[in-house]
């Protein structure tokens, strides 16, 4: 069977989009060949810096005929809808139909339609111009002829506008093969723009920029090769990690390994050389991380520390060049590390102006008052600026200001419940936004909180306050830590806690795939804070709003699921006013724990037949009394079972009461076999109203008792 070369070479595509550009591709094709009919075995893409490949293997060399039915009017209908009908099969006359009866409808017409398959090539010089004119970069542009303003020339060619195509950067060639694995091969010819499909690529750049004739994929990723370009981008991050490491290595170091950037390196280079390079020593003062982030940001370059070292770094960055320079790299690294240190030259001057004093301090006295601030410390004189600055946090929410003070008197209530210290707390959460106004988080935002707590720690605040001021944003998703520190935790809290209590106000909720808040990220963060580090917080007290509770039980619902917990179990044990969700979580642990075993099965089918019974007399309206009266128990059966339950219900409220479920739900098992005896020897549905309500209430006890503990009546199985 046949395979499908497909290259799509432009100018140099933002290393963002290579990934997804390519994925995009081979769906758009492989969806538009299986639409016209044809089938494949297998297909693969890839992508460099300046081109997007695709290899389907397998396909089918042409598309299978179809025959089709179309059923058309009764035979006695009028004349338009029979010519209707004729249009619409394709028929010229009505003789070129079939009369078919049916007993109940009649004689209606229907037209058999023969579509003969189509030969592969065909179908794909149809299908590829469409999807590459609509193609869906994030950003695209017009170039040559389709860049220049409408009514002017270029190269003697009236610019089309907008029909013109647009592509993320100018197209240049299109490679597109087809044919078996050992035979020969064609050229599936098609055009955009003047650009015809053929069989030549070209190579790197800079050191094979001739034409490459190629004939199926094999030949043309070997070509591709000996004319310096690696297509295989995973392939390109592995000679990158490597060689970056062994570099380091030889240098007695360790590469600081960063999977964003060598993603983002590998589609830099189709040639990738490592190199290294350094700065003075000096600049080491720096914190790591502001050195990290401003080789990374600025010159894509890895950072290195000394092997064994668990912090800090090395003076020595690795570079990936995208040439094989005949100088070894000498004049490459030398570049790269003038920008380095002017950059490192910028950040220590970010880094040695944050820890001075503002110039306008005499501005700030009403703001420090507000707050308690010392304007002595340059942390404080920042979150002084904040406030006094009015800077928007969100234009229904107010200013940064405003949103400090609310957190504040939500981390004095929440330092309570958490058993953390109520003033190191309140002093936390005053400078925990303080670093938004320091250049540092400036120029690195994503640095916000980690700078906090290093100029926290300059000038000599508490290590419970550096550390909250750092992870009060802590967790930002499911990998990331969770704030162990009581003070962080209540400011963590107190954090989320405001966020989603504001937007719940004023009714900017998550809906469906859009969050543009961050809202489910926030929950979650509370949810796990919560349950990993054992907060009995009761959240109505602070939420104060049924809906908002529901979008908590939602995200803890996902974090159990994702523990492994049964849906029908945690559904069994949450009800719409659970708010002490550690409570919930507990509760569902011992269930799951209690359920598999011999006493559990005894729970579940013990009470599931009673509570059965029960809600199918109340749906019908049957009279069930407000509580059992002992003196209309007549049956030894329905005696004992009463005894049981009493028994049974003191024993477990006792053990929910300390908060022990899974003896709470082996006191409640004990009713199994009083229960089969019940069913056994006694008729529920007595002639005599009052007993029959007597015992549909003995049923409605066991329904309570074990209740206490989960609704069993959702649980499967």
């Amino acid at each position: 069977m046949p395979d499908l070369l497909l290259e799509l070479r432009s100018e140099e595509i933002p290393a963002r989009m290579q990934r997804k550009a390519a994925g995009d591709l081979k769906k758009l094709v492989t969806d538009a060949l299986v639409e016209s009919g044809l089938t494949y075995e297998g297909a693969r893409e890839y992508w460099t810096p300046r081109r997007l490949t695709l290899d389907i293997r397998g396909l089918n060399a042409r598309s299978a005929d179809v025959r089709e039915e179309k059923k058309g009017p009764r035979t006695d209908a009028n004349e338009k809808a029979i010519e209707g009908f004729l249009r619409g099969a394709g028929l010229s006359n009505i003789s070129q139909a079939q009369v078919v009866s049916d007993p109940k409808k009649g004689d209606f017409y229907i037209a058999i339609i023969n579509k003969p398959g189509r030969p592969a090539e065909d179908i794909i010089a149809e299908v590829m111009p469409g999807i590459i004119r609509s193609f869906p970069w994030p950003k695209s542009m017009r170039s040559g002829s389709a860049s220049m303003p409408k009514g002017s020339s270029y190269g003697g060619v009236e610019g089309k506008g907008s029909e013109s195509l647009r592509w993320v950067r100018p197209l240049q060639s299109i490679v597109c093969m087809f044919g078996p694995e050992h035979d020969e091969t064609q050229v599936i010819p098609f055009a955009i723009d003047g650009i015809v499909a053929g069989n030549v690529t070209y190579g790197h750049r800079f050191h094979a920029p001739g034409p490459i004739t190629v004939r199926r994929f094999e030949d043309y990723v070997a070509s591709l090769e000996k004319a310096k370009v690696v297509l295989d981008a995973e392939r390109r991050k592995d000679i990158i990690l490597h060689d970056a490491k062994d570099l380091a290595f030889a240098n007695g170091l360790e590469l600081v390994e960063d999977e964003g950037l060598l993603e983002e390196v590998s589609g830099l280079v189709e040639w990738p050389q490592v190199l290294i390079g350094t700065f003075e020593e000096d600049y080491l003062q720096i914190p790591a991380e502001i050195i990290r982030l401003t080789i990374k940001t600025n010159q894509k370059c890895f950072v290195t520390r000394p092997q064994g070292a668990t912090e800090g770094l090395s003076n020595r960055f690795i570079l990936v060049s995208n040439i094989e320079a005949i100088d070894g790299g000498k004049e490459i690294i030398h570049g790269n590390g003038k920008v380095v240190r002017a950059r490192l030259s910028d950040a220590k001057h970010f880094w040695t102006r944050d820890q001075g004093d503002l110039p306008d301090l005499d501005t700030l006295k009403d703001s420090a008052a507000k707050f308690g601030l010392d304007l002595k410390k340059p942390l404080d004189q920042r979150m002084a600026k904040l406030d006094a600055l009015n800077v928007t946090f969100h234009a229904k929410l107010g200013s940064q200001g405003e949103r400090v003070a609310r957190i504040r008197g939500l981390a004095k209530q929440l330092a309570q419940i958490v058993g953390a210290d109520a003033a190191l707390v309140d002093r936390a959460v005053v400078l925990a936004k303080a670093d938004l106004r320091t250049e540092a988080v400036g120029e690195f935002p994503e640095l916000q909180g980690l700078m906090g707590r290093k100029y926290a720690t300059l000038q000599g605040e508490d290590e419970s306050v550096a550390t909250a001021i750092e992870d009060h944003y802590k967790p930002q998703g499911p990998s990331d830590r969770v704030p162990q520190d009581k003070v962080a935790i209540a400011v963590a809290l107190a954090d989320k806690l405001d966020t989603l209590v504001g937007f719940w106000a004023i009714d900017e909720k998550p809906t469906g795939s859009k969050d543009p808040y961050a809202l489910r990220r926030a929950a979650l963060g509370v949810v796990r804070i919560i349950l990993e580090r054992n907060v009995r917080l009761p959240l109505l007290s602070v939420v104060k709003d049924a809906d908002l509770l529901t979008f908590f039980h939602d995200r803890l619902k996902v974090y159990l699921r994702d523990l492994g917990a049964r849906y029908d179990l945690i559904e069994a044990v949450l009800t719409p006013e659970s708010d002490d969700l550690l409570m919930v979580a507990r509760r569902v642990e011992a269930l799951t724990a209690f359920i598999t075993g011999e006493d559990g099965k005894n729970l579940l089918a013990g009470t599931k037949r009673a509570t059965q019974l029960l809600a199918a007399e109340e749906k019908k309206g049957t009279v069930v009394a407000d509580g059992v009266a002992e003196e209309l128990l007549k049956l030894d059966a329905e005696k004992a079972l009463y005894a049981a339950i009493k028994s049974a219900s003191a024993d477990a409220a006792k053990a929910v009461a300390g908060e022990d479920f899974r003896s709470a739900m082996q006191a409640l098992s004990t009713l199994r076999a009083p229960v089969d005896k019940f069913f056994e020897d006694v008729l529920v549905n007595d002639e005599d109203a009052a007993i029959r309500a007597n015992r549909l209430a003995l049923l409605k006890a066991i329904r309570e008792a074990t209740g206490t503990v989960a609704d069993f009546s959702k649980i499967t199985g």
